[in-house]
């Protein structure tokens, strides 16, 4: 059965989008700190947090986790603090520190970026976790508090996520929290001395009431048990939410 859908028309016949009467641009993100139950964002400091994610970052038995980001891996201290650096006074993105509530420590950076206030836009990105944040109730946490901050906070009302299509593991964690697929942009950029098609994906205001409750339900203490491991998953539990 097909489903008649409301087309808005213009005086000359013309289809157009739905108005935004009251639609004024959204500020910036800014140097806050979010908590959560497991993890808090602060403004990263590349003095500060340099330390802790310098000893998080090599945990990790290799360079791979550097393959898709525009930077890394890095051969030294020096360089690695040139990288912490450039992020913390970046004229673009405002990148964050999470931190780890159970030991203190910095333990991964991500971003927002690509802030287009005027249209309400604007992009999660340079998501670097170290293997003390990855597949833990913390990072799932540090997304949940941006996306709100960012959402709810801000008022934006269109939400990013972008990888290279190779990126199999990014691709899946967009969708594991709640991103919509929508579509591939053919050799978008070269990085790193290669071609790049990018794969990308958003969460719009309409999406956000079922992904806030699914993370709600996800992150009650009830579902985990006594050994810390999930009873339903992210996915499962945003299902019902949206049913």
């Amino acid at each position: 059965m097909e489903v008649s859908v409301s087309v808005r028309m213009n005086e000359y016949q013309q289809p157009v989008g739905e108005p935004m009467e009251n639609w004024s641009p959204r500020q910036r993100p800014g140097p806050v700190t979010l908590k959560g139950r497991f993890c808090r964002l602060e403004p990263l400091d590349s003095a500060g947090h340099f330390a802790d994610l310098y000893e998080a970052y090599g945990k990790a038995g290799d360079g791979r986790d550097w393959t898709y980001m525009f930077t890394g891996p890095f051969a030294d201290e020096q360089q690695f603090h040139g990288h912490l650096n450039a992020a913390a006074t970046s004229s673009d993105a405002v990148y964050y520190a999470v931190i780890d509530l159970s030991s203190g420590r910095a333990v991964g950076t991500l971003a927002l970026m690509r802030i287009e206030p005027a249209h309400g836009v604007i992009e999660v990105g340079q998501v670097a976790f170290s293997p003390d944040l990855k597949r833990t109730p913390v990072s799932t946490e540090a997304h949940f508090l941006l996306m709100t901050y960012a959402i709810e906070q801000l008022g934006y009302r269109r939400y990013e996520w972008k990888c290279d299509s190779l990126n199999a593991p990014s691709r899946r964690a967009a969708e594991r929290l709640g991103f919509i697929y929508e579509g591939l942009f053919r050799q978008a950029i070269v990085y790193k001395g290669r071609t790049r098609d990018t794969t990308w994906f958003s969460i719009i205001d309409a999406d956000w009431p079922a992904v806030r409750a699914g993370f709600e339900r996800w992150l009650d203490p009830a579902n985990f048990d006594s050994q810390g491991q999930q009873k339903k998953s992210l996915a499962a539990l945003r299902d019902q939410a949206g049913s």
